[in-house]
């Protein structure tokens, strides 16, 4: 297969960018490279090894001591330093401007981001099937998991030093191993017992002492009515295990062989449904806000006329409310033996979803056998009836995320009190019963300087603390910029801090050096404007030069030429959108507003157009 680069990969400028994209490293097998399907010739076992070392680390710096003792264990020879540079000198040369091999300090810095690394391309499908299996999509977690086996050509790192591969190979195989019994068990769940039944005869032979992989074949037999052969497996197993490490079998053997006395298994049991985003892998800040959350959401209301549990998130476009919901969404699972789902209400452009489509979706994660395509052409009146019959003796978690106002939500509210309810949105829609309403504003420095640590790397952090202040100062708090001046700096090692804040400081460049991939602090802001009726998305642009305030609607109309009243009700809708803060009442009693300073930025480089008269 062709291996694709890991995620958050992107273009490296510079020479020789163009031609990296056509090299593709080896790990998951020989070790070896090759420039557009041509194997590169590399000869040796150290050269190889020191090739591996460097990949391994992912654009870490890499010392002579780490790469010695991956050389020739702990009796390096007295040159060893000499022959470390020779090693390196012969790949620069041999890889030529494909990648960048550079000393710094005490060691060396591999960059071939751009190259394809099999190992990481294995590592993006197995994160990816792993959560299509928790959240029952059988099918692409097959899928997913197979393309990820298929990374594979041999045994890990068959090329190397025997002191590489006793620390390495054991930590990869184990994940391959891992990687297989999710596969195995997502074909499990699709009913192909009986063509999984050779697989699992020839694993089973291969590794008579894993006990996970024995226990599949055992299920895989039996519901294909070959109890007779599941037991001489089990006793086989048990026979095994005695003599070689004089163990009993443990509880996924023993309770497939149960199983199977009792005649259940012909269906597997049902996980809990998990239609969530992906959890951040490390949550930095909010904390407070977290907790309060799952609090709500945990607390199950008693007694007669007892309420569905809501709680929901506001804030700014950009302020970490779907990331928010996801991390206690996440937490609360086990609180729900149902599951837990997740709709977005937004299209990729920032309109709102109908609900009938999102309705359509979510019959479907709940189990709807009908052809999605025909769900969807129900009409909404039906479409609501069947989602409320399918939850209504649920205990399932709802997560709507970036709901646009009541006309969209009212019939994706689940009832009962056994479910609860998660909302996040720019506003607070008046559908929302009785909920509990968290509102998450710009972080405080010290959680900005951790979520930047979190994603450029707490050394980095940690070095250049002043350029690390400027920085924070100027992502004003927002978390979304914060992530991606963290990927930014994360994507350029080479690069200090104080010259990324460098590009931040001039306010013509700060929205443009806000973006990496995905992630597009402009487009975000831009998808804001999309929701708004015509005239207050016109009018946000000929506020720039009220500043950010606070202000009042009568400054606000001086500057457009708008009635006081009309640019109070653009200036409304505005902090209904999220663009705008609403202030404490002024001494004269006055409505008072403020910009966050990006937002303001970002209507100073808007385009004006003429506002209604």
């Amino acid at each position: 297969m062709a291996f694709r680069p890991a995620e958050g990969a992107a273009g490296q400028d510079g020479p020789g960018a163009d031609a990296s994209r056509a090299l593709e490293f080896r790990l998951l097998g020989p070790v070896s490279a090759a420039r557009a399907g041509v194997a590169v010739p590399l000869s040796g076992a150290k050269i190889h090894t020191v090739l591996a070392v460097l990949l391994l680390a992912r654009g870490a710096l890499v010392a002579d001591s780490r790469l010695s003792t991956a050389l020739w264990g702990d009796a390096p020879p007295p040159t060893s330093n000499a022959q470390i540079y020779t090693y390196v000198s012969r790949l620069r040369k041999t890889l030529g401007n494909c990648v960048r091999i550079t000393r710094k300090g005490p060691g060396y810095v591999l960059d071939a981001r751009d190259a394809e690394v099999d190992l990481f391309s294995f590592e993006r499908l197995d994160r990816l099937g792993r959560q299509a299996l928790e959240e029952n999509r059988f099918e692409e977690a097959g899928r997913l998991l197979g393309d990820a086996l298929d990374c594979w050509s041999g045994q890990a790192l068959e090329n190397v030093t025997e002191h590489l591969l006793r620390f390495e190979r054991p930590r990869l195989e184990f994940l391959r191993a891992q990687a297989l019994e999710r596969r195995i068990e997502a074909d499990l769940s699709l009913g192909r017992h009986r063509s999984l039944v050779p697989e699992l005869l020839s694993l089973v032979a291969r590794f008579p002492m894993d006990e996970n992989l024995r226990a599949h074949l055992i299920t895989a037999l039996h519901r294909s009515d070959r109890q007779a052969e599941a037991v001489q497996v089990y006793g086989e197993g048990r026979r095994i295990l005695d003599e070689q490490l004089g163990v009993v079998p443990g509880q996924q053997l023993s309770e497939a062989y149960l199983r199977m006395l009792r005649g259940e298994g012909a269906v597997p049991p049902r996980r809990p449904l998990m239609l969530l985003p992906a959890r951040a892998a490390a949550f930095t800040g909010r904390a407070g806000e977290a907790a309060r959350l799952r609090s709500l959401l945990l607390r199950r209301p008693s007694g007669p006329g007892a309420r569905l549990r809501a709680a929901l998130v506001t804030g700014m476009p950009g302020s970490g409310k779907t990331a928010l919901a996801a991390e206690v969404a996440h937490g609360c699972a086990e609180a729900f033996p149902d599951g837990v789902v997740h709709a977005d209400l937004q299209d990729a452009d920032g309109a709102a979803r109908p609900p009938s489509a999102v309705l359509a979706e979510l019959l479907t994660a709940l189990g709807e056998t009908e052809d999605p395509a025909r769900t969807a052409r129900l009409g909404p009146s039906e479409l609501v009836r069947r989602y409320r019959a399918r939850i209504a003796d649920s205990r399932l978690l709802v997560v709507l995320d970036d709901a646009s106002g009541d006309a969209q939500l009212a019939g994706l509210l689940p009832v009962g009190p056994d479910n609860a309810l998660l909302v996040t949105s720019r506003a607070r829609p008046a559908a929302l019963p009785a909920a509990h309403t968290v509102s998450l504003g710009p972080l405080d420095d010290e959680d900005a300087v951790a979520l930047l640590a979190e994603t450029a790397g707490a050394d980095r952090v940690r070095a250049e603390p002043a350029a690390v202040r400027d920085l924070v100062r100027y992502c004003a708090g927002l978390p979304l910029a914060l992530r991606i001046a963290g990927a930014r700096l994360a994507a350029r090692p080479q690069r200090t801090v104080a010259r990324f804040a460098a590009q931040l400081a001039d306010p013509r460049t700060r929205l443009a050096a806000l973006s990496y991939g995905s992630l597009d602090l402009s487009r975000t802001l831009g998808r804001a404007l999309i929701r708004l009726t015509p005239g207050t998305a016109a009018v946000l642009p000929w506020l720039a030069p009220v500043g950010p305030g606070p202000f009042t609607a009568r400054l606000a109309g001086e500057v457009t030429g708008l009635a006081e009243a009309e640019a109070a009700r653009a200036l409304e809708e505005l902090v209904d959108a999220g663009l705008l803060f609403a202030e404490p009442d002024g001494a004269l009693g006055e409505d008072r507003y403020r910009f966050h300073p990006l937002v303001l930025l970002h209507a100073a480089t808007t385009p004006r157009r003429d506002l209604p008269r």
